[in-house]
């Protein structure tokens, strides 16, 4: 018999053969019989569809949002696991921050990294002058940079040699004015 051709009757004529063969080697209560009906002949319908039934990923709820942002984790929808950053966990997935954010209905504002961690970088940052416009002298770097790892630091400024304030407050050299532009320079040259 072929599954695309088939009928509602004829659903109906399947369901009560498979039916009445479960019956007959299997002991069931009456009350279980409509339940079990209604199961098989949905089950005959679904498997002469042609086209098979992909659901699409359950939109996050409000509180199932708020429940996986927690200060130490942010848990995944793709597979329910705690991470510190989910932007790796995502990577492995073929998934980009936005399309996650997207797939699950979440805002736009969504965190891609729990908030304990992220405080963690920025006074690591801080305590090493990142993103800082230079105005500390190197000294102060390293001296901050030492006390966040523990070590001296007495061997860094053998290697380096003078400190930059000493480098600085020396007068910079005079450079003759250059006159004619590049070409001039290039010929000069």
């Amino acid at each position: 018999m072929d599954e695309n051709s088939t009928k509602p009757d004829q659903f109906a004529t399947l369901t009560t053969d498979i039916i009445a063969a479960y019956v007959g080697h299997n002991n069931v209560q009456a009350s279980d019989l409509p339940r079990l009906i209604a199961d098989v002949f949905a089950a005959l319908k679904a498997a002469a569809d042609p086209k098979p039934a992909v659901a699409a990923p359950a939109r996050a709820t409000p509180s199932e949002i708020r429940r996986s942002i927690t200060h130490d984790v942010l848990i995944s929808f793709e597979d329910g696991k705690p991470y510190k950053t989910l932007r790796r966990h995502l990577t492995l997935r073929g998934l980009t921050p936005e399309a996650y954010r997207q797939k699950w209905g979440l805002p736009v504002d969504y965190p891609m990294t729990s908030a304990s961690y992220s405080k963690q970088r920025s006074e690591l940052a801080q305590t090493l002058g990142l993103g800082q416009q230079r105005r500390r002298s190197l000294r102060t770097v390293t001296e901050a940079a030492d006390e966040a790892s523990g070590s001296d630091g007495a061997g860094f400024e053998a290697e380096v040699g003078a400190a930059p304030e000493a480098e600085a407050s020396e007068a910079p050299a005079a450079r003759p004015p250059r006159r004619g532009g590049r070409k001039a320079a290039a010929r000069a040259e």
